[in-house]
């Protein structure tokens, strides 16, 4: 891909301006040289104002998305993007979240721009463990592990049962819960069907990738390794 087309996908600006910045000299290799339009530099060894680009098409971000902070475009108030690098606004092709967390739940929330991997996640054929950590309004009964291990409960408006879920009590009002599909505002529409009513919720870990070390609204990208960590409980 030619110099320019590559700056102006990554969001950095677009064409015309891209060829500025490389007349300009702001598109160098690791050495200080001057990059020239036509330049075969690998993506690693090119620094644009002395940075190193932002990853190439194909990234695969995670982050700990704060409370108050939305994940579609159409909502009002924060957004997640607010959280990135303005430019991640302009790659091509556009970065998405994979799937979403509500306002009000905070935690693990991936982005991607490689379509290809967005539907593996998320497809009901993986069955990409989600674990929540939940604080409730009133004490647990007893026998919500049961029923949210029978693969028999159905939620309000739906046709079809939920898939079996697994219900760890970590104490008389906070359960630690592992989801293995996402339907809408499920954790919560689950514990309404008991009775109760969930006062907090997190998303700790998608799969066996978890947040830990990440701060309120940080985020980092994935290696390999990271991305293969999604689909091992």
């Amino acid at each position: 891909m030619r110099l320019v087309k590559l700056l102006a996908n990554l969001g950095y600006g677009s064409r015309k301006e891209m060829q500025t910045a490389i007349r300009n000299g702001w598109v160098t290799d690791r050495t200080g040289n001057r990059l020239k339009a036509d330049a075969k530099t690998a993506h690693e060894d090119i620094l644009f104002d002395d940075e190193p680009l932002d990853p190439a098409q194909g990234v695969v971000i995670l982050m700990n998305k704060p409370l108050g902070y939305t994940c579609s475009t159409k909502d009002q108030g924060r957004l997640v993007y607010d959280l990135l690098p303005d430019r991640f606004r302009m790659r091509k092709p556009a970065l998405s979240s994979i799937g979403r967390l509500d306002k009000e739940t905070s935690g693990a929330l991936l982005f991607t721009d490689d379509g290809t991997f967005l539907h593996k996640v998320i497809s009901p054929k993986s069955e990409v463990p989600k674990v929540y950590e939940v604080a409730l309004d009133r004490p647990l009964k007893g026998d919500e592990a049961g029923l949210f291990a029978s693969g028999e409960m159905m939620l309000e408006s739906e046709d079809k049962p939920l898939k079996p879920a697994e219900l760890e009590v970590l104490g008389e009002t906070s359960a630690r819960l592992t989801l293995h599909e996402g339907r809408y505002h499920q954790v919560r529409r689950m514990f309404a069907a008991t009775g109760n009513h969930v006062t907090d919720l997190s998303r700790s870990r998608i799969g066996g990738l978890g947040v830990d070390g990440l701060e309120d609204g940080g985020w980092r990208t994935l290696t390999e390794d990271d991305k293969a960590l999604i689909f091992q409980e």
